[in-house]
């Protein structure tokens, strides 16, 4: 799904930097840049929504690991500029992508 993730990014303009980031705290599927923006994405997937779908999926714990990956991908980098934290969610047959820009703040 990351590929098609990667895909859909770049048609929409943004540049693909660096794909499953890892670091202890843990992974980031996406990093990417929207003009001067560093854009964290987690990719999530679902085949059926009877649990609130790909989007949901994305509880207070996963965000908390993501803010803690994402920073030390900004001081690895030694980054200091605007960032936000996006989700891609796609749900069913993988046709049906959904994007959540500021899905969340850190």
């Amino acid at each position: 799904m990351e590929d098609k993730a990667t895909r859909y990014l770049q048609r929409a303009g943004l540049a693909v930097i660096e794909r499953n980031y890892r670091s202890r705290f843990g992974e980031i599927d996406l990093i990417a840049r929207d003009s001067d923006t560093v854009v964290f994405v987690e990719v999530r997937f679902r085949r059926s929504d009877h649990f609130g779908g790909a989007g949901a999926s994305v509880d207070a714990r996963k965000q908390q690991k993501l803010l803690a990956t994402a920073c030390g991908f900004l001081q690895e980098h030694k980054l200091d500029c605007p960032c936000r934290f996006d989700v891609l969610a796609i749900d069913g047959n993988a046709q049906n992508i959904q994007w959540i820009k500021n899905a969340f703040e850190a």
